[in-house]
């Protein structure tokens, strides 16, 4: 009997910068196979582990393939199978008698994150559904607001380079960034660079796989960025390495900064600071003050604090006070995202839909507004997409708490019975990005993908667009909203916006026909795109504002400064007599965020929940390697294994992530103990933030 095989161009959907561009391999309308795109410039044929597998994951076991409505109490996750009409009737009718009741529709609250990155499946339809409704309005803060917040102040955007142009560095700094286990991509470029000359450092409390196999690792104390950079400032200014004609062309309050650096961050008390030694401080700002090109790779983790937003600001001052913006392979880099002018993201979601004066509710602050702490009205109905916020979210116990209510109606789409899942009343089976279309951009390099669906759905499952069409038909909202098919999406999201930091033309040739056909292209775009090289930062005033009248009009210093974090030892020295150790949670790279964590494969190559302490700590809590211990403060605890190693410091403690509650002893993780409190600039989580104490577990 013959067989029909065929290949489809795909694209990664998850959080990562790398976006890859995947082939599919199909046979009688079975995916059989996944594999990078070999002609893809940056993916370059290979995958992660993670996504090499993807088939298996779309094929697993465990998948959601019917609508099910809750027989249990809630956490139970027991479920009954019911079909379609029967779900967006029962789903309709709640959400309607709660828009006719006292609270009205902003007792709604749509809860979604990056599950995907699509601009269809993750952002679109969703939007105009619950903007129709006049539910809360939800501010999209737990991964990158503060770093983007911070960046924006400084440049007007967020720090961003064309990523190929990497090969021309002679210095890359991996600040807060995993960069070879988290944008694997990148780190191909990196290494290329070392093989031409380059030298490589990494900044980060923990000895990641990345520092490992940096030349030199920087082993700064948590959330202390800030203070590092100024103090870095201070040595260039004093010893007279800045650009000056730079400074003095594109940028704003030059002479202001180097006289607050000059006084107040001198190298001797950014050491106290930081616990890094003067001559390591002074070593760092000679090395990168005067090597070019110099790049600094910034990344998430060193925002997740009280002073996130700030540490951001800081570090994309240095290339403005060495000049490193001007050169190729020079500058700091956080994020791509700004480079795409596709259509105005509040036109495609249609935020003119909003009814004025809506409320806005932070999704970081998931804590309280389940449990009735924010103003009113009361959340009573959530609708979680693209999200496990059961696993995900700071303040986990109270979060758990308020999923619990009786009177919360709970509504997650979804493709595994995550921990979320366990709580909902109804659950709706979501495709995986082998069985939908979308439209993908990138945060880490410069390429438009399109992912075609490569098999159709499994089971009953649809895809995010779908489901939000049948639920807008089920509230009776007007039609033409949601009257698009999937591909008219793509096209109406092709539609360029002028006023992006890039211009129109850069989506010049880019349409549907051209990515089916290739299925990706890079935005025209000069070759070693440096978009500062000649100034022309979209801040108000046109420069790189060192000294920002922004937040002087707001009554905030308008020069960077360092913001300790909100739980830190050396200013809450009480707080950190009770609980000593800075606990870091990085991402394990075994999974992505709580993606893969249900994986059998994933989990065995996790191995188990573990905790890093250094020997002194270790031995001052008679905790020896392979110990049972129970990490802890006052908003909840969990249970690891001890790693006693070197790769952290005195006062540190690193424990990798994201497990299932579920999958766990005692059914916490480590986000039992992390706290809601919002960074300094744009109201993000402060993941990283977070005071423990860890003790032998004696219940075992």
């Amino acid at each position: 009997m013959a067989t029909s095989l065929k290949t489809v161009h795909a694209v990664c959907p998850h959080d990562c910068p790398d976006t890859c561009s995947i082939l599919v391999s199909v046979r009688d309308g079975v995916a059989i196979g996944v594999k990078g795109d070999s002609k893809h410039p940056f993916t370059k044929g290979f995958l992660c582990g993670k996504v090499a597998r993807y088939h298996e994951r779309t094929y697993h076991p465990s998948r959601v393939l019917h609508p099910l409505v809750r027989t249990g109490s809630k956490g139970q996750g027991q479920f009954k199978r019911i079909s379609w009409p029967e779900a967006i009737a029962l789903i309709s009718g709640r959400l309607k008698k709660i828009i006719q009741s006292p609270d009205g529709p902003e007792a709604i609250l749509p809860y979604s994150y990056a599950g995907t990155m699509g601009r269809l499946q993750g952002s679109s339809l969703d939007r105009r559904f619950f903007h129709l409704l006049g539910a809360s309005l939800l501010d999209r803060t737990i991964c990158a607001t503060a770093g983007v917040a911070g960046s924006k102040v400084t440049l007007g955007t967020r720090a961003a380079i064309d990523p190929d142009s990497i090969r021309h560095s002679r210095l890359i700094v991996n600040w807060g960034s995993n960069t070879s286990v988290t944008n694997s991509h990148l780190w191909v470029l990196m290494h290329k660079a070392r093989q031409n000359g380059a030298r490589i450092i990494t900044i980060d409390p923990f000895q990641s796989k990345t520092a490992e196999k940096s030349d030199w690792w920087i082993p700064i104390r948590p959330g202390t960025d800030a203070a590092l950079a100024l103090g870095l400032m201070h040595i260039i200014f004093r010893d007279h390495l800045e650009d000056t004609d730079y400074l003095r062309e594109h940028c704003l309050g030059g002479e202001e900064l180097r006289a607050r650096v000059l006084r107040d961050y001198a190298p001797e008390q950014v050491a106290g600071i930081t616990s890094l030694t003067k001559d390591t401080i002074e070593k760092l700002a000679r090395e990168y003050a005067t090597t070019y090109p110099a790049l600094i790779r910034l990344n998430y983790g060193l925002q997740r604090h009280g002073g996130g937003g700030m540490a951001v600001r800081t570090i994309t001052c240095l290339p403005a006070v060495t000049g490193a913006w001007k050169h190729p392979g020079g500058g700091a880099f956080l994020s791509t995202s700004a480079m795409y002018p596709l259509k105005n993201q509040d036109k495609f979601e249609c935020h003119d839909l909003v009814p004025q004066g809506t409320r806005t509710v932070n999704m970081t602050s998931l804590a309280e507004a389940l449990t009735s702490e924010l103003p009113p009205p009361e959340i009573k109905a959530l609708v979680v997409y693209n999200a496990n916020p059961a696993t995900v979210c700071p303040d986990q116990a109270r979060v758990i708490r308020g999923l619990k209510r009786e009177d919360l109606f709970t509504v997650v789409l979804e493709q595994f019975p995550t921990d979320t899942t366990d709580y909902a009343d109804v659950v709706l089976p979501a495709t995986t990005q082998l069985e939908h279309l979308d439209l993908h951009t990138s945060y880490g390099h410069l390429f438009v993908g399109l992912n075609e669906p490569a098999i159709a759905p499994l089971g009953e499952a649809k895809p995010n667009t779908e489901i939000f069409r049948l639920l807008a038909r089920g509230m009776d909202l007007p039609g033409q909203f949601f009257q698009a098919t999937d591909e008219e999406l793509v096209r109406e999201a092709l539609e360029p916006n002028p006023e992006s930091l890039t211009g129109a033309g850069a989506l010049n040739g880019i349409t549907l026909e051209a990515l089916r056909e290739n299925g990706f292209l890079r935005l025209n775009l000069p070759a070693d795109y440096s978009p500062f090289s000649q100034g022309k930062f979209p801040t108000p005033s046109g420069k790189c504002e060192l000294h920002s009248p922004a937040m002087e009009n707001l009554g905030m210093d308008p020069l960077p400064y360092y913001h300790p974090p909100h739980e830190d030892p050396q200013t809450k020295p009480e707080l950190a007599s009770r609980f000593p150790l800075q606990l870091l949670t990085p991402p394990d790279p075994a999974f992505l965020n709580s993606s893969f964590a249900n994986l059998e494969s994933q989990k065995r190559e996790a191995g188990q929940p573990t905790v890093f302490l250094h020997a002194r700590d270790a031995a001052a809590r008679g905790i020896q390697e392979g110990f049972s211990v129970r990490i802890f403060n006052t908003r909840g605890e969990y249970i690891a294994v001890a790693c006693v190693s070197n790769k952290v410091q005195p006062g540190v403690a690193v424990a990798q992530g994201l497990w299932w509650n579920k999958d766990l002893p005692g059914k916490a993780n480590c986000n039992h103990t992390t706290s809601s409190a919002l960074t300094d600039l744009g109201a993000g989580a402060t993941f990283f933030d977070n005071l423990v104490e860890i003790e032998i577990d004696s219940t075992i």
